[in-house]
């Protein structure tokens, strides 16, 4: 890519210029139907909304993009960085429940603009009728009206490299909403970034990830903008609904591109059986890259073993790490290289220590997520003190570079404790990520969250491995459904969503027997006493968007009584 290209606006009117025809984007419905542009229309499309904002604001101004899944919302985001506009994306409202959030992320950015279409404003409208009054002020724009003959009227805007191009809003639980500032600059230096670890093997994305949020927007969206090569996008529903349609969008478009969060290879593995991999040809498949929660080595493996039959590769598995406020991208592992797996001591690990093993007994398993290039520094740090710590000891990582974003927007205290983090030996500023891992052999691996982390009696729990525990032990509970965490101190509590077939067995019989099966499977494995399972139905598991479970959301929700818990009746008397 040219040095003196400032924006990914720019990136497109050079493939416009050179490839007018060719695919850019192809959005799959779950009719059956697709839609496309080539770099030309959408070119066309993005000047022809760029004008019309240009119309309205002034450079800098911020702007809500609010849609369903569609290529309507890759115009419309493009169309702010080609007018010289912040983009704000948000996710579309599904319930009343998120409408607090959306008039908080509006207010923080003082966005006086929304953009959506006419099928996601329609969907808002059922959800909540006179949608617009609770947005007072706020001019709504549907872009699908938008006649594409006004592009003429498009003016080119002088972008310095270090503008804002999007605030990408971390989808915490409480408390003021976030806003990660990314630059113009952070981005393309991060798709640099992404482009040097994934290598010459990128041809064909294929990805149903968000595309409002980190993974799907800067991976799914601008990656494959940024390399020139084609994008085949589907909504996050379509997956959940049948997690083979993403393993068929792959075989059928020959996709050489494609991940997620380690849930849905999980899911994969859980709902596709034999007879739906009749026909599947995985072999062009190159990088699978697999982050945003932790990665699990147990589930790439049964990943590898059952879907090798039809072409998928073992070295094809990429685990990588990275965050919003690093745009996206931080550390991944080498290509053609197997991942990275290390059996590590248990007892050690909840004093922060890796001691490698060599049996299964009493260990961890933990999966490599690679390293680090293009001028980024990874430092393990002791997030008390603040020193640099050895390898082999669990710390906070803190990163520093130029894809990290420039704060909080509208935050300035909040800015400088989680990005001008400086050591006790005066190395910064670093990102103050607040995640737990090591490096070993020069490669990070991730162990979890520090405000996630359960301390009872002065030593680690993470919650994940609890909750794994809780999910192998009942085959009613689903990998993807179970949080655990503390409250008034140390009191353990897991909150569980139920297959639906237990639903209608349970009975405070039936209650007891699981709750007491599940004391005993936590006692066993991690010395805790859970003082209390929380039941609850399916598929209401607070999770962010890319599939993390929102455990201190369910601690809230729990200590306020607002868990919608199963009622089940007594058992009857012999």
């Amino acid at each position: 890519m040219r040095a003196d290209q400032l924006t990914l606006f720019d990136i497109l009117q050079q493939h416009a210029k050179a490839k007018p025809h060719a695919t850019a984007y192809v959005f799959l419905e779950r009719n059956g139907a697709q839609k496309s542009l080539s770099y030309a229309q959408l070119l066309a499309r993005v000047k022809a909304i760029a004008a019309t904002l240009q119309a309205r604001h002034r450079q800098g101004e911020r702007v809500l993009l609010m849609f369903q899944p569609s290529l309507d919302f890759v115009q419309s985001i493009l169309a702010c960085f080609a007018a010289g506009l912040i983009a704000v994306p948000v996710q579309p409202i599904q319930n009343r429940r998120v409408l607090p959030r959306l008039t908080g992320i509006m207010h923080n950015a003082d966005c006086k603009t929304l953009l959506t279409n006419t099928n996601s404003q329609e969907m808002l409208e059922r959800v909540i009728p006179n949608t617009r009054h609770h947005t007072p002020g706020v001019d709504w724009i549907c872009t699908d009206q938008i006649d594409s003959a006004v592009a003429g009227a498009y003016e080119d805007c002088d972008i310095a490299a270090n503008a804002l191009a999007f605030l990408q809003y971390t989808s915490g639980s409480t408390g003021t909403p976030k806003g990660v500032m990314v630059s113009h600059a952070n981005l393309l230096n991060n798709e640099s970034l992404i482009q040097t670890a994934f290598g010459p093997d990128s041809k064909v994305f294929v990805g149903w990830l968000p595309l409002y949020h980190d993974m799907g927007l800067i991976a799914n969206v601008f990656q494959p903008l940024y390399l020139g090569i084609p994008s085949i996008l589907f909504a996050p529903m379509t997956f959940l609904m049948s997690p083979l349609t993403w393993l068929r969008a792959i075989s059928d478009w020959r996709g050489t591109s494609s991940g997620a969060p380690n849930f849905a290879y999980e899911l994969c593995l859980e709902r596709i059986t034999e007879q739906d991999m009749q026909g599947l040809d995985l072999s062009s498949w190159r990088i699978a890259f697999n982050g945003a929660e932790p990665v699990k080595g147990r589930v790439m493996d049964a990943f590898i073993d059952k879907f090798s039959a039809v072409g998928f590769r073992a070295t094809s598995f990429f685990p990588c790490y990275g965050m919003a406020e690093a745009t996206l991208f931080v550390t991944g592992k080498l290509r053609e290289q197997r991942q990275q797996h290390l059996l590590v001591d248990s007892e050690q690990l909840k004093n922060n220590l890796i001691r490698p093993r060599q049996d299964d007994q009493e260990s961890t398993l933990l999966v490599g997520c690679g390293h680090t290039e293009g001028g980024h520094v990874l430092r393990i740090v002791d997030p008390e003190t603040r020193a640099i710590l050895a390898l082999d000891q669990v710390g906070e990582i803190w990163v520093n570079g130029p894809s990290v974003a420039g704060g909080y927007w509208g935050q300035p205290e909040l800015s400088k404790s989680a990005f001008q983090a400086y050591t006790t030996s005066g190395e910064g500023p670093f990102l103050r990520t607040g995640d737990l891992g090591f490096l070993h052999d020069g490669e990070l691996y991730v162990t979890g969250r520090l405000k996630d982390l359960i301390i009872v009696r002065g030593q680690n729990h993470y919650p994940d491995d609890i909750e794994a525990t809780v999910y192998n032990g009942h085959p009613e509970f689903k990998p993807h459904g179970v949080a655990a965490f503390t409250v008034e101190g140390e009191q353990l509590v897991v909150v569980a969503e139920v297959d639906r077939h237990l639903i209608a067995e349970l009975n405070t019989e039936k209650y007891r027997e699981i709750t007491a099966n599940t004391r005993k499977y936590v006692s066993d494995a991690h010395g805790l006493r859970v003082v209390e399972l929380v039941l609850i139905r399916p598929a209401t598991l607070p999770k962010t968007s890319s599939g993390k479970i929102r455990r201190r959301y369910c601690r809230e929700l729990y200590l306020s009584n607002q868990f919608e818990t199963i009622s089940f009746p007594a058992a009857q008397a012999a």
